[in-house]
């Protein structure tokens, strides 16, 4: 595990195992300590719901924090400062009175609260019947208009529209470059349909915990290969399976 970049959700992957959690964080910090191993977590949450939740969890303190989507990295989190290079790039991109104007026309989305909104991120809720027509139609429109976003549905109620070049896979490979560390070197976990872009960004280690949502595991069978592990057990005890598995520790 010698110089390492160990990227993970949050919610239902890090963390659902007070015990396993425990265990992990003292396995990578143990490895922070000795070889500058770099901890980011990846997660579909805003600042504000990482912030609330480190109040909650044990939780180490990362080096990174890639936060709403990927839509946002920090590397200084005590002063809430996006790093203003991926902030830069994605700006470039975002024309969010645009993409509001469509949205506004589909009583079928609820907007999430307003700390869930962010700088380069319109959130909604969506309900599962109907959601695969609705983001058919938003496909279109969006084509229409040539708007350039991605859309990433997940835990069967959160649609978040992001600009095209952002999502956690692509902030992983911004943190890659900015760090210099290889895919070979780099270990990613997640839990859920937000996580895909992790697990789908170049070839790096992937660990899917055993409690992972179905619309992982669909992905999962249809692009399985030796660099993606599904692990048995839940939670960080599903990563630290997976740790064991890709021979990191």
């Amino acid at each position: 595990m010698n110089n390492v970049l160990f990227i993970s959700d949050l919610d239902n992957t890090l963390i659902g195992n007070d015990q396993a959690l425990e265990k992990l964080n003292h396995i990578l910090n143990e490895h922070r300590e000795k070889f500058g191993t770099k901890i980011v977590y990846a997660t579909g949450r805003s600042l504000f719901l990482y912030q609330k939740l480190t109040q909650e969890q044990s939780l180490l303190l990362p080096d990174a924090l890639i936060a709403s989507v990927g839509t946002e990295v920090y590397l200084d989190i005590e002063n809430e400062k996006m790093d203003p290079d991926w902030a830069n790039f994605l700006s470039q991109y975002w024309q969010r009175d645009k993409i509001l104007e469509i949205t506004h026309q589909f009583s079928e989305l609820t907007p999430q609260p307003e700390s869930e909104q962010g700088a380069f991120k319109i959130s909604f809720y969506l309900a599962q019947p109907k959601a695969e027509a609705i983001i058919k139609q938003l496909e279109s429109r969006f084509k229409q208009t040539k708007l350039d976003v991605k859309m990433i549905y997940s835990g069967s109620k959160n649609l978040d529209i992001l600009p095209k070049p952002a999502d956690k896979g692509l902030a992983v490979q911004f943190l890659q470059t900015k760090w210099e560390m290889s895919d070979a070197n780099t270990i990613v976990c997640g839990d859920s349909g937000n996580d895909i872009a992790l697990f789908n960004t170049g070839k790096p280690r992937g660990i899917l915990v055993g409690n992972a949502q179905t619309e992982l595991r669909e992905w999962y069978q249809n692009n399985r290969t030796h660099y993606r592990y599904l692990a048995t057990q839940n939670y960080a005890q599903g990563i630290i399976e997976g740790l064991h598995h890709f021979q990191f520790i």
